[in-house]
């Protein structure tokens, strides 16, 4: 790919999307950013971060503004989409609005893309999910490496939350999920991942530009969301942390994630961007490091002078994991990208950057209840 690109970021504002716009910035980029500055997100906030403002050509609105897009996308040669509903839980009782703003805003571009004669794209960077694998990859000791499906109810009430293999029905092993894992998503949200990925594959393969369907563990990192309580535990926790509160930890705390701090997940990001070859494929964005949410809740509490008290809870909700960590074979051999930060760095940076923010609002007590009263939180 050549340099000086003309590169549109959907969700440019938001925490991914603004570190990636930083980045083609400072290899000298032309930038777009298209943004509706969701209050969910960005708590109130209608502007770009200062650093930005002078530096993009913005597009204040929704992605499902066809005018608007068809504006955003003239003259571009890269389209990076991130702009999406995000979380798992709040998926599972905002359908509409998911399926209406991922799918339905996903295909306002792709038809602008296939009937526009002003269309310069090139290629097309998704922003997708490790949430379309559910479970991911295990291993049984009598059936070998299996998927498992969702974990029944009775077994969670009981306490047992390790998935069983879908043949002997023993407990099995997490193991690092690789890219042709089937795709078994276990919330709205991780549904409306897959969705997105095989329309714009689709479309790429229609309209001959290369597709890369980029799939994100857990990002985190300075300038995420500090006050939306649908979306990151290391933001949960903090904000508890700092306050003195409890931190409550659902099932027995040994559920485990792969964390990925920011600036690897936009380099591996930067990578594709860039990638002179083409191709329509999806890749692990990641670590490839499990860690437990008990760890997880005790390295903030510590950071913060363990004035928070960790209670496990044994509650679980509808439409979470249990385990989940990526294979990075893929994306290494394709554009030699490894992660530079080990998670107790990553978080160091983070909960120094949130810090310095001060104590900010979260109604994070307000999302159990409507989860609970949606029957989508137990215990």
């Amino acid at each position: 790919m050549r340099t000086g690109m003309n590169i549109l970021v959907t969700g440019g504002a938001g925490f991914i999307g603004s570190h990636l716009v930083r980045r083609a910035l400072h290899e000298g980029c032309s930038v777009a950013v298209l943004d509706n500055f969701s209050p969910q997100v960005h708590a109130g906030t209608q502007e770009l971060p200062l650093d930005l403002v002078d530096h993009v050509e913005m597009y204040k609105g929704d992605v499902r503004d066809r005018r608007l897009v068809s504006r955003a996308l003239e003259g571009r040669d890269v389209l990076v989409h991130f702009a999406a509903e995000t979380g798992t839980g709040q998926s599972m009782y905002e359908v509409a609005r998911y399926q209406d703003v991922n799918i339905g805003g996903t295909a306002t571009i792709i038809d602008t893309l296939a009937n526009s004669r002003k269309s310069c794209i090139e290629k097309v960077i998704l922003a997708s999910s490790r949430a379309i694998y559910g479970e991911g990859r295990y291993c049984c000791a009598e059936d070998g490496v299996v998927y498992p499906g969702p974990r029944l109810l009775e077994d969670l009430r009981a306490g047992r939350f390790e998935p069983l293999c879908p043949r002997c029905k023993l407990t099995c092993s997490p193991e690092a999920t690789a890219e042709d894992a089937p795709a078994q998503a276990l919330s709205f949200y991780g549904l409306t991942k897959y969705v997105q990925e095989e329309m714009v594959r689709m479309f790429g393969r229609a309209c001959g530009f290369p597709v890369y369907a980029l799939r994100y563990q857990n990002v985190y990192g300075p300038g995420q969301s500090l006050s939306n309580p649908y979306t990151g535990i290391l933001a949960i926790f903090s904000s508890l942390a700092r306050s003195g509160s409890t931190i409550q930890v659902f099932e027995d705390g040994q559920e485990s994630r792969d964390f990925i701090f920011v600036d690897d997940a936009i380099e591996a990001t930067w990578r594709f961007v860039t990638r002179e070859e083409d191709s329509i494929e999806s890749f692990n964005v990641g670590t490839g490091e499990p860690i437990n949410v008990l760890q997880v809740a005790t390295e903030i509490t510590r950071f913060f002078g363990g004035n928070s008290q960790v209670c496990i809870t044994g509650a679980f909700r509808e439409g979470d994991i249990r385990h989940n960590f990526a294979d990075l074979s893929k994306v290494h051999h394709a554009t030699g990208f490894t992660p530079r930060f080990r998670f107790r760095e990553g978080l160091q940076r983070f909960l120094e950057w949130a810090t310095e923010q001060g104590q900010v609002p979260m109604e994070y007590e307000s999302s159990l209840r409507e989860m609970r009263d949606r029957g989508l939180l137990n215990g």
